[in-house]
């Protein structure tokens, strides 16, 4: 450990590895550090010991729940959507070939106290009841907007600037009502809550394009959902990333504290990382808010529910699942997650589903009750371990003090977040952005 390297990363989640591999492919020197003994940190899968371990003070399981090692249970449930950019960052640097992935077996939404199969193409969603009889020719209007837009033909863009103009006065230009806004906002861009609209329009009009062409390609595929998962759980992202570093310049030390943060006296810039009487020293170091509390701010609190079921979802009945419940079906300000997983997915045994509840906290109250509305969707619960988690962003960008902190993962289903902040901190690491290159050949 005591030497120099080009970069130093702290933590194993999904972004921090994602950086390892494409830094390490760029030709950087990489040390990746990790206090835990396993990949993945906040975004890891479990078996039911760890889990145990972490929820329940290490009681054990019951013997009832089966063999251990049949579980890989998620931290942080999200589901790919094929068109997103992960899913690009994993074909381009050929992480893909690591990985085995499942199709996800449907999509819902809560609508008006029913459960509805989200539509998988413009074609479905005019015949869905989700939109009412009227709004169906103002939506195939507003959806051949988007599929006939051209950047550089102002005939195309119906007067409106997608930079500049917020999505409310898209949905106005098209004459389309609040239960169509919400089909479009929250059951096919996935937005968190209503605040999309008054940000530019160009966001939400790229998440739908992206939801559009997923849903195509899966529709090729002879599949019902654009969602795919990747077999033995989330946990195999950010570990099929640390192989790629690895394969290239990377060196990965688990269990290993880190004792200590160097910087310089003068300036504050970053030097080295202590463990132990050991110094590793580095021009930047990359990591995850929890190995800098004083340089993150708290910016809210995730709820997430991890339930043990011995029986689908009733509304689903399907090996797995993706419900959304929009913000204003519960009458809360933010939407509200439901994943659910099988035996199909390699993370739990025959005759168990895992499904887990996630959205942005709203009160100070028992978490239960900001989610009781998902959890009644369950059916029985076998086993539920809650957790209240805090997000964090860092204090500034770290261009002057060469210290780059990453986000905590939100209560999206997605992880469309996770690439831009990726994106993000490779455009603040190295001045330029991520352009994404087909991996060059190598021999593992």
């Amino acid at each position: 450990m005591d030497e120099e390297y080009d970069v130093i990363i702290l933590g194993t989640g999904l972004t921090e590895c994602m950086l390892s591999g494409i830094l390490a492919v760029e030709g950087k020197k990489v040390l990746h550090i990790d206090r835990n003994d396993f990949y993945g940190g906040e975004c890891a899968s479990l078996n039911l010991t760890q889990l145990y371990q972490r929820f329940r003070n290490g009681a054990s399981p019951p013997e009832a729940l089966g063999r251990d090692r049949d579980y890989n249970i998620d931290l942080i449930p999200k589901f790919l959507m094929e068109g997103e950019g992960l899913v690009k960052v994993l074909v381009y640097t050929d992480v893909v070939r690591y990985l085995e992935f499942n199709a996800i077996a449907t999509s819902m939404v809560l609508c008006q106290g029913s459960i509805y199969k989200v539509p998988s193409t413009a074609a479905e969603a005019l015949s869905s009841s989700l939109v009412g009889l009227l709004q169906k020719p103002r939506a195939r209007t507003f959806f051949n907007f988007l599929k006939n837009w051209k950047e550089d033909d102002p005939k195309t863009h119906e007067g409106l600037d997608l930079n500049r103009d917020t999505m409310a006065k898209v949905y106005s230009n098209f004459s389309l009502n609040d239960d169509t806004q919400e089909f479009i906002g929250h059951a096919m861009a996935l937005q968190l809550d209503d605040k999309y609209k008054a940000r530019p329009a160009r966001e939400t009009c790229d998440r739908v394009i992206m939801y559009a062409n997923s849903a195509a390609r899966a529709m090729e595929g002879k599949r019902d959902s654009p969602y795919i998962y990747p077999l033995f759980g989330l946990g195999d992202l950010p570990q099929a990333f640390a192989r790629l570093s690895a394969v290239y310049t990377g060196t990965f030390m688990l269990n290993t504290p880190v004792d200590e943060i160097v910087c310089s006296p003068e300036d504050g810039s970053f030097v080295g990382v202590r463990s132990g009487d050991q110094v590793a020293k580095a021009k930047i170091v990359i990591g995850d808010p929890s190995y800098f509390t004083s340089q993150v701010r708290k910016i809210g609190r995730v709820i997430r529910a991890i339930c043990i079921l011995r029986s689908p979802i009733p509304s689903a009945k399907a090996d797995s699942a993706q419900i959304i419940l929009p913000q204003r079906q519960t009458g809360r300000e933010h939407d509200i997650y439901i994943t659910c997983l099988s035996e199909a997915q390699k993370i739990c045994p025959k005759g168990c589903w895992i499904a887990s509840v996630s959205t942005i906290a709203e009160t100070s109250g028992d978490p239960k009750n900001e989610i009781a509305a998902a959890l009644k969707l369950l059916g029985p619960i076998e086993q539920i371990f809650v957790s209240d988690s805090d997000v964090f962003e860092p204090l500034s960008d770290g261009t002057k003090t060469n210290v780059f902190i990453s986000r905590s993962y939100d209560a999206t289903s997605h992880f469309e977040t996770v690439y831009e902040d990726v994106k993000d901190l490779y455009r603040r690491i190295t001045g330029k952005d991520l352009v994404l290159q087909k991996r060059p050949p190598t021999t593992e």
